[in-house]
């Protein structure tokens, strides 16, 4: 815990703890549901289609961030399986997460007979709002972060004492990891909302894979908890090259095979 002393645990009832990490997720997801439905109506998409989407996307995330996982930590959870449903111990991953959400999302579009990518295009600057938000959850709980550093270096990126305190770790002060990559995805939130009139559609979407994978592969150099590939291959930085290759790869193909319908300038929605 930080010289601050700052609690993970925000409720304590009886046996049950409620932690600010759960809190900040369910707030980022919150948040991000009503900047997206503001899009949504506005293109005539029904409130409760959303709802819907969200709510099985959010469900399909965790469990699939979940299996992700234990599955590159196959080692360990092979020795103890009766942990392998305790989510509440942490270790889930962002990558499993957006498949389970995307491939849910595309298998209920499919079936609601909506459009997947502008679902998603509507959907991508909330994502990117909410992960911003939800790094916070890795801050109350000192996980997620760099190396070690001194405490003159974060003194001199001008961030608030509380952070500086809080981390300060058994003595030894680290990189603030989700500091970085929040801020980087509060900036990618801003520019996926000015750039979005101006892309066709599916593009913003991957806009957002190819802008947060970008953040993604250099922050996470900077991390101590990465889930390895290898001795020195980082899980997460591959995945990042591979989706920011296959992102543009497929812009690029949708453009020449399907010349896509673009936002409108003047209303910044959909135009059918």
């Amino acid at each position: 815990m930080g010289v601050l002393g700052i609690d993970p645990v925000a409720i304590q009832l009886g046996p049950l703890a409620i932690r600010w990490y759960g809190i900040i997720i369910a707030s980022g997801i919150l948040i991000g549901y009503l900047v997206a439905q503001r899009t949504a109506k506005k293109i005539g998409i029904k409130e409760d289609t959303l709802i819907d989407l969200i709510i099985w996307c959010v469900v399909m995330a965790i469990i699939c961030a979940r299996i992700y996982y234990v599955a590159f930590e196959w080692q360990y959870y092979s020795q103890h399986l009766v942990e392998i449903p305790l989510i509440m111990n942490g270790g889930i991953a962002i990558h499993g997460g957006l498949i389970g959400a995307f491939l849910t999302g595309f298998i209920i579009c499919r079936k609601k007979n909506l459009s997947f990518f502008q679902m998603v295009d509507i959907v991508a600057p909330s994502i990117i709002l909410a992960q911003a938000i939800g790094r916070w959850g890795n801050f109350m709980n000192q996980e997620a972060h760099g190396g070690p550093v001194s405490r003159s270096f974060l003194e001199n990126l001008h961030i608030p004492e509380f952070i500086i305190n809080h981390m300060q770790i058994d003595g030894i002060y680290y990189h603030p990891t989700f500091l970085y990559e929040s801020l980087w995805n509060i900036i990618g939130f801003i520019l996926l909302l000015l750039i979005r009139p101006q892309l066709k559609i599916g593009e913003t979407f991957f806009a957002y894979l190819i802008y947060y994978s970008i953040g993604r592969f250099y922050i996470e150099g900077l991390r101590t908890d990465s889930l390895m590939l290898t001795e020195n291959l980082r899980i997460a930085q591959v995945i990042s090259i591979v989706i920011i290759v296959v992102s543009i790869a497929c812009i690029i193909y949708r453009r020449i095979r399907y010349n896509p319908e673009k936002f409108r300038d003047v209303t910044g929605y959909y135009h059918n």
